[in-house]
């Protein structure tokens, strides 16, 4: 059986669409996926639904991005449609959640990928409309996802869009999506949210026996957030509050997600939520997982004991924010009597009286404290592996975006923490 040019092996299941076969391209040599939906079909959704199955095909193979499936080809036979797209060797999300519920450290790290394929794609005006688990698939590269089906994805400033339509998985669908109203990629994080939330407790963030019930928990009702035992860490429990949240406004964006995941998962002070790793999880990603946190631990150790013993003294002196100068104080002019001239018609000078006011406090010393320190120590670490890739491979190197990415959200930390200890010693 051939579609196309490309020559079908055999059926890989059902979409969203249509049937889903893997097949071999023979120009390349290469074994690929594709997505077929029969043209009656189409013509039975509307007369304008062929331009949507194209458009689906320009709307995610403008978007190139590890964290998202390749789109190579698109075409129509007398009978089909269908779409050439990356062949995936791994299991779904949903596979590896229905076994059991999944690490914290694994939850972090597939929802913050999750993130950056949505931030990417957003900013290229295409969002998804169907996140969820059967949608992610696991690809067993050192954990690597991606997000694939971008079947009732389309352009934001499309004017296919369609108001009124209800799109996506229940479970996962935002409120508004929910509602039939329009829909923007604050729609995809509360989808993001209500999968993390399932990662973390093994239980559906909004379920019930029947559509009008979930749906009516979609959007009445706020899910449980201290499911998990021993809870959730305080900073994830206000992400995920902020993700799930009923007014789109209120949401954050897609990269901001992503920025406050990667901090998270650099965090050692992160609890662990489950010791025993999700069946299927291979034992290469289990000893990543592992060996992170306490790699971290160890490097900020070593820092701090370095700038203890071994700089210079005066190397090792507090770190101090200057107060600010006070501003010049302009001489008066003498008294119209004595200087015996009249004087100009500018305006008066202001005069400091001595009123027994306070004076204005001077802004506090900040003395860096441990948690800077193994700010620090990180930063420099992550300094020292991004020059040491560079020596191999470019600066487009994933490995070397993502500690790009890394160094810049430990400085915006870095900022914050010292604005806070200015704000405590003000305080003081």
């Amino acid at each position: 059986m051939k579609i196309g040019r490309y020559e079908i092996i055999g059926e890989i299941g059902q979409g969203a669409m249509g049937t889903v076969y893997r097949a071999r391209d023979p120009l390349i040599e290469r074994e690929v996926a594709i997505k077929t939906v029969a043209i009656d079909r189409l013509r039975e959704e509307g007369t304008d639904a062929d331009a949507r199955f194209l458009l689906e095909a320009r709307s995610a193979g403008r978007l190139s991005h590890p964290n998202i499936v390749t789109i190579y080809d698109v075409g129509e036979t007398e009978s089909l449609a269908y779409i050439a797209m990356e062949f995936l060797q791994g299991s779904t999300l949903r596979d590896l959640m229905d076994r059991q519920p999944l690490p914290l450290d694994l939850a972090l790290d597939t929802a913050c990928q999750m993130a950056e394929a949505l931030a990417f794609a957003h900013e290229h005006g295409v969002i998804h409309r169907d996140i969820k688990p059967a949608n992610v698939v696991v690809t067993g590269q050192r954990g690597r996802i991606k997000l694939t089906d971008f079947g009732i994805a389309r352009l934001l400033n499309s004017n296919h869009t369609q108001a009124g339509q209800m799109l996506g998985s229940p479970r996962y669908m935002s409120p508004e999506q929910a509602m039939g109203r329009e829909i923007d990629g604050r729609s995809d994080i509360f989808s993001l949210g209500a999968v993390l939330y399932e990662m973390l407790t093994g239980k559906y963030a909004f379920d019930g026996d029947s559509l009008p019930a979930i749906v009516y928990r979609v959007i009445n009702e706020t899910p449980e957030y201290l499911a998990l035992p021993g809870g959730l860490p305080p900073v994830l429990a206000e992400l995920l509050l902020r993700m799930l949240h009923k007014q789109p406004t209120r949401r954050p964006h897609a990269r901001e997600v992503a920025q406050a995941l990667a901090l998270l998962q650099a965090s050692p002070a992160a609890p662990a939520v489950a010791t025993t790793p999700a069946p299927g999880v291979s034992g290469r990603l289990r000893l990543l997982a592992f060996a992170t946190p306490v790699g971290v631990l160890l490097l900020a150790g070593v820092g701090m004991i370095v700038i203890e013993h071994f700089l210079p003294k005066a190397m090792r002196q507090p770190t101090v924010v200057a107060p600010a100068p006070p501003p010049p104080v302009a001489a008066l002019p003498p008294p119209a009597a004595e200087s015996g001239k009249p004087q100009a018609s500018s305006p008066a000078p202001v005069r400091v009286e001595k009123t027994g006011r306070p004076k204005p406090k001077v802004r506090p010393e900040v003395v860096a404290d441990a948690y800077l320190l193994k700010l620090d120590a990180t930063r420099t670490e992550l300094r020292i592996k991004r020059t040491e890739l560079l020596l191999r491979y470019t600066e487009q190197h994933p490995d070397i975006l993502q500690i790009d990415r890394q160094i810049a959200q430990l400085e915006e930390e870095r900022r914050h923490h010292v604005r806070l200890l200015q704000k405590e010693q003000q305080q003081d």
